[in-house]
């Protein structure tokens, strides 16, 4: 699909950042994305697959802000991907009010508790302190739209594996993607866990 059916501040943004069109993978996945269905997202570094996500979740919202509850949450392994995944956002919401707060271990979790309290669109959150500030009730899951994993190669380490199965226990109905290099156990036993008939996306 061309960037022609996305919201018109979205596509000013892509322009903005140098993209013209959608890449061959892109036009490929948007379409799901778009539609709402949930979906496993695998291809190689450098497909393109993460900015399809942001454009997608711009595209889902609206790319406008609404209430304090976060609509958007995606999960990432650590604190620097937090930050780099945040930067890309942020790059492709500048021409909305989106509100994209980044939430991480190495930081005060009551001034985290605080800043989502007045109000955030889109969270990027490592699972351990995402999970952690649910049961502190710190985060409302109510109004979530779409929870995504990106990059979910790592889900096998740690306890990141158990802390998304606990929180999807939390949300209501909602659109729910995965983003990986490649397809293994720990993200295929999603689809039996919370995901629904999730398409299966896959790129060279």
């Amino acid at each position: 699909m061309s960037f022609k059916k996305l919201h018109p501040l979205l596509k000013a943004s892509l322009s903005e950042a140098g993209f013209e069109t959608s890449n061959p993978f892109q036009k490929k996945v948007l379409p799901t994305l778009k539609g709402g269905a949930d979906a496993y997202v695998i291809a190689p570094q450098g497909s393109g697959k993460t900015t399809a996500l942001i454009i997608a979740t711009i595209h889902k919202l609206k790319a406008a802000a609404f209430e304090d509850s976060p609509r958007a949450i995606i999960v990432v392994k650590n604190k620097t991907d937090v930050l780099a995944l945040k930067e890309e956002f942020e790059r492709l919401t500048k021409n909305t009010d989106l509100r994209v707060y980044g939430l991480y271990d190495e930081y005060d979790i009551e001034k985290q508790k605080e800043e989502v309290y007045y109000g955030q669109d889109i969270i990027i959150a490592t699972p351990s302190r995402l999970s952690k500030l649910y049961f502190l009730n710190g985060v409302h899951l109510g109004q979530v739209q779409l929870f995504a994993i990106e990059d979910a190669d790592y889900l096998g380490r740690n306890n990141a594996y158990n802390h998304i199965l606990r929180l999807s226990e939390s949300l209501d109905k909602c659109q729910y993607v995965i983003i990986a290099d490649e397809m293994h156990t720990k993200i295929k036993n999603y689809q039996n866990a919370f995901m629904n008939n999730a398409h299966v996306i896959k790129g060279k």
